[in-house]
């Protein structure tokens, strides 16, 4: 089924850190595991810098398809069907200094000019990729690409590579940033914007171990449980949550994510204040965990500010608290406003604003009381959401000819 003979669908990615915090290494992967649950030959290709370079034969037979290991899918929360190619990037390369030899030596000159038109190209049908580099190799080797983009474009396109016909489209979260990348000389026709996605995991009723997190997480006599999950910045809004916090200490709220040092600092800021009713569980593993602990919330916050990082977030834990069906308390910021008039159940309410989060707070628990299997008009209209109707929603751009078959 997964043999070098078929043509891939191949997600490429660079390195992968196994990290909290790596919103984008999470997106490619996903985007793979997608494409692979549609039943394309989808590999995710990677740099592997544990690769020992006295094993030489990575030199003449570096793409070697593999099931990821349990360490991996417990991270990313992947299903069977993926498979990965980690491409060796054994010392020295990326550790020689030098403006020369440590371009010579780069993993993406490597991964460009050497595996992907000497080991890649003959197994690849269609790329995919965040990486321009390899956007580039594809084009030069004359094979299709799709282009993703999440941040705004600063610098002017290679016009031969973004009007060659193996370009087929570039992908970005949000029309601002599709407006930079045609400033910058993309044709209009070759970008769009798609909304990210959700695991299918999410889909699936886990009543005992909701419950089980309740009985975990309510303290001191609570009943009420509000749960965050994603990054621990500013903008994110967690400094506005922790207010809210404060206003509310009837009501206990819970925060997934962020790296070891910013749980600690958070956790510091709380108690500096005398905060009591709001802790921090940092990288929650394995992820699938977080399938129940949204169903056991009352209430999934998404406090995110305005500020120019609001108009190209395109938050997948949005997308996750949709599928749970557990009702949404979210700000008013421009990539999520199509959703307002949605039959999505939600509270909404201004941005920056510690007050109005906490009155939206309330409105949601007077109007959506808590349902074990959660509200049917959120997850419903969730499916669309899915990553594997992302794929086929970006493969609607690719030219029938260029696209990967599906084999199972």
């Amino acid at each position: 089924m997964f043999s070098n003979n078929q043509k891939k669908y191949l997600f490429y990615t660079g390195q992968l850190s196994l990290k909290p915090d790596t919103a984008h290494e999470i997106h490619d992967v996903l985007c793979a595991n997608a494409a692979a649950n549609l039943g394309y030959s989808s590999v995710l290709a990677y740099h592997d810098k544990n690769a020992s370079l006295l094993n030489l034969s990575w030199l003449f037979n570096p793409f070697k398809l593999q099931k990821p290991n349990a360490k991996f899918v417990d991270f990313y929360n992947t299903q069977e069907h993926l498979r990965v190619a980690p491409l060796p990037m054994p010392y020295p390369i990326d550790r020689v200094p030098g403006r020369v030899l440590g371009k010579l030596t780069n993993s993406s000159t490597i991964a460009t000019k050497y595996y992907f038109p000497f080991h890649l190209r003959r197994h690849t049908k269609l790329v995919h990729t965040r990486d321009w580099n390899f956007v580039k190799a594809s084009v030069k080797n004359q094979i299709p690409v799709i282009f993703e983009k999440h941040h705004f474009q600063t610098i002017p396109f290679e016009p031969e590579i973004v009007n060659s016909p193996y370009f087929q489209i570039a992908i970005t979260q949000s029309e601002p940033v599709r407006q930079s990348l045609i400033e910058q000389g993309m044709p209009p026709e070759k970008v769009a914007w798609v909304y990210n996605g959700f695991e299918q995991s999410f889909l699936e009723r886990q009543p005992e171990l909701a419950q089980n997190w309740r009985q975990e997480l309510l303290k001191d006599g609570r009943e009420i449980l509000v749960v965050y999950s994603g990054a621990l910045y500013k903008f994110k809004g967690i400094d506005l949550l922790i207010e809210v916090a404060e206003q509310m200490p009837h009501i206990q709220f819970v925060v997934t994510g962020g790296k070891d040092a910013q749980v600690e600092i958070y956790k510091q800021i709380a108690k500096e204040k005398n905060i009591s009713n709001i802790s921090f569980l940092g990288w929650v593993m394995p992820r699938e965990r977080l399938v129940s602990l949204f169903q056991g919330a009352d209430l999934l916050a998404h406090p995110h500010l305005s500020g120019k990082e609001a108009n190209f977030t395109n938050p997948v834990k949005f997308f996750q608290y949709m599928a749970s069906g557990t009702p949404i308390v979210a700000t008013e910021i421009p990539p999520l406003m199509p959703f307002k008039d949605s039959p999505l159940i939600a509270s909404w309410c201004e941005p920056d604003n510690p007050q109005k989060f906490a009155a939206a707070i309330q409105n949601a628990l007077s109007k959506y009381p808590r349902q074990i299997q959660g509200y049917t008009n959120s997850i419903d209209y969730a499916h669309q959401f899915s990553w594997e109707s992302r794929i086929l929603n970006i493969l609607n751009y690719v030219d029938e000819s260029m696209r990967p078959s599906i084999i199972n």
